[in-house]
């Protein structure tokens, strides 16, 4: 499944959209209420969350259906430039539509932390290569461990964290053992963007300054960078029905454990512990008593 060029391309079976935007929305209310109409209308499945800070959210349908829901956000405040990541589906990768109103779009957990203005630096694919290719930069995976299991960039730090929420109280142990002296670079990732720029607007306000992060985060960089060009390794985790995908956005050989939702490479979900109805190795282990 390549991504299609135009969210208007019917020659895919569904097209998926991968969106947010940090923006002011001072009647998010009134925001989600016609998001959920407009969804409606046009027949797309997915989530979309609104908070005061912006719009976040995976959603999929007909491209005329989703082209039909992106031009309305973009009549929204500040999404006027909205970026999209679009990809395919051949089978319908959510079963019904949610709008959610949230105190955050992607959830940290700190207060008087600005997305907007307060953010790093975005990077393009190429300039992000040759940042990460200098061996003095600290590169950090934003995502969670079980996403970080199955694919990350080369020398990318592990943070181990089961959600966002725990990032910053890792940062604040991890920067410790940083020269604050001689502050490094700080490269940043995730998904799609919205939790490295997050991040990287605590990191500034810690008051490192060279802090940047991938512009449409790893979807983007699969989109647009050869195998053979790129720094990546593995697969990417996404939460939808896909459970992962590889470069060109295409699907990925992962699926998922109805039991404990881990990512599955085929040597696992080939494995006798494995019952696709509700658990894996991984369920197996957690099972036994501990010595």
């Amino acid at each position: 499944m390549s991504a299609p060029s135009d969210p208007l391309d019917n020659a895919a079976p569904l097209t998926v959209a991968a969106l947010y935007r940090f923006a002011p929305f001072a009647e998010r209310d009134a925001i989600a209420d016609r998001l959920k109409q407009v969804c409606a209308d046009a027949g797309i499945k997915g989530t979309l969350l609104v908070a005061d800070e912006g719009i976040n959210g995976t959603i999929a349908g007909s491209g005329a259906g989703i082209a039909a829901i992106i031009d309305h956000i973009r009549t929204l405040p500040g999404c006027s430039d909205l970026e999209v990541k679009y990809s395919t589906a051949d089978a319908p990768p959510f079963k019904r539509m949610k709008v959610r109103l949230k105190k955050e779009i992607v959830t940290m957990g700190v207060a008087d932390i600005d997305p907007v203005g307060g953010v790093g630096t975005h990077l393009a694919s190429a300039e992000w290569n040759a940042l990460i290719a200098d061996p003095d930069t600290v590169i950090i995976d934003t995502r969670n461990d079980y996403e970080v299991a199955i694919g990350s960039f080369e020398r990318a730090i592990d943070p181990g964290t089961r959600s966002f929420r725990e990032f910053p109280g890792w940062f604040d142990e991890f920067s410790q053992k940083l020269d604050n002296a001689n502050p490094p670079k700080i490269a940043m990732f995730c998904t799609g963007g919205i939790r490295c720029e997050k991040a990287t607007a605590y990191v500034k306000a810690q008051g490192f300054g060279e802090v940047y992060h991938l512009d449409g985060g790893i979807l983007k960089y699969l989109e647009e960078v050869a195998p053979e060009q790129s720094r990546w390794t593995g697969e990417c985790f996404v939460f939808d029905e896909r459970v992962s995908v590889t470069h060109g956005v295409e699907q990925g050989t992962h699926i998922s454990c109805k039991g404990c939702g881990r990512a599955l490479p085929p040597a696992e979900s080939g494995s006798p512990l494995y019952d696709p109805g509700s658990a894996c190795p991984h369920c197996a282990r957690a099972a036994q008593p501990s010595a």
